[in-house]
């Protein structure tokens, strides 16, 4: 059975980050299925799958969480809907992995930075090249 993985990265948040988030993606992909591929599309891909409705959205990407073995996130880039798939994939007891690039100025919101003490829930802040060895060695551990 191939593993199921929810990817999260800001779409209506701001996407300064999704050339970075296709490229976790296509490492994702070679650890299970990645459910939420199209995070890391092109605007012209994501406008279309805003076309399909704010209801269509949110159920489909909630069954897609619920359905998850593991939930992947690159919290750097503020974003509501993240916060929320976070916050509902934490009430699923679901096993997740975020990953935060500090910079001057900014900072991981306590939301989720102070999520520390649950066993299935990693936290690691890193440089947009370490990406690939974390995610490798995450998975080695599951």
């Amino acid at each position: 059975m191939s593993r199921k993985i929810y990817f999260c990265g800001s779409i209506r948040g701001g996407r300064q980050d999704a050339d970075l988030y296709a490229k976790i993606i296509a490492k994702l992909q070679s650890y299970g299925t990645v459910l939420t591929e199209h995070v890391g599309g092109p605007m012209g891909f994501i406008e279309k799958e805003l076309e399909k409705g704010d209801k269509f959205i949110h159920d489909r990407d909630m069954a897609w969480l619920e359905s998850s073995d593991v939930i992947v996130a690159e919290v750097t880039q503020p974003s509501l809907g993240v916060g929320y798939e976070l916050g509902r994939a934490v009430a699923m007891d679901k096993k997740m992995l975020c990953l935060f690039r500090p910079s001057p100025g900014k900072y991981l919101s306590a939301m989720i930075g102070g999520l520390t003490e649950r066993p299935n829930i990693v936290i690691k802040n890193y440089a947009e090249e370490e990406f690939p060895k974390i995610l490798e060695e995450y998975f080695a551990s599951l």
